[in-house]
């Protein structure tokens, strides 16, 4: 199965390629709105800053198409702030929206807490999760983010505690999403790639 990854400019994309491709998965990455149209998995992956991101996104008219993919019900994947980008709006870069998919907003790290969060940390599970499925609770994670939006229902498969409890794992229909970065959390990240491949097909 073919796996299309979202190129919006910049990005972690060669090294979720190479995670994807370790696995067996064919991948594809796509800049144009009939690319993802054409799409059947896509995987949407970001660091940086939330402006650059959505501006990257809405300049090469993905944004609308996005939204098109998954009313469609292909399956998705946000990697960190490709999670981030499906809220409303994030404190990050007042002014600009997301692909407002979930009607919630991103909020900055609590002042007492080191910010940026970065390294490993554990989850939080908060119900039966596809991404996570025979994954070791005591497993491990690797992120790296300023940014974070709140766990809530339904949304929230898994939280994890920096300061407040935040989402770490998004399953909501065919929209997937995790704060961590997968292509560097190690055995316990492929797996989570793995099943979100395995799902997918």
């Amino acid at each position: 199965m073919k796996i299309s990854i979202i190129d919006y400019g910049a990005g972690n994309l060669p090294s979720v390629e190479r995670a994807l491709r370790s696995l067996g998965a064919e991948t594809e990455c796509v800049t144009k709105p009939e690319q993802v149209a054409a799409a059947r998995a896509l995987i949407l992956p970001g660091v940086g800053h939330f402006s650059a991101f959505v501006t990257g996104l809405r300049e090469r008219n993905l944004t609308a198409a996005l939204r098109q993919a998954l009313a469609g019900g292909v399956p998705i994947l946000g990697i960190c702030l490709g999670l981030q980008a499906m809220f409303a709006s994030s404190a990050e870069a007042p002014g600009e929206q997301g692909l407002d998919l979930i009607h919630e907003n991103v909020q900055p790290l609590p002042t007492n807490v080191k910010s940026p969060h970065i390294g490993w940390n554990q989850l939080r599970r908060l119900r039966k999760s596809i991404l996570l499925n025979e994954i070791p609770d005591a497993a491990y994670f690797y992120f790296a983010h300023s940014y974070a939006a709140a766990a809530g229902e339904p949304h929230t498969a898994a939280a994890c505690d920096h300061g407040f409890p935040f989402a770490a794992v998004l399953e909501q229909e065919n929209l997937m999403a995790v704060q961590f970065h997968p292509e560097k959390s190690g055995e316990a990240g492929s797996h989570v790639l793995r099943n979100f491949l395995e799902w997918a097909q």
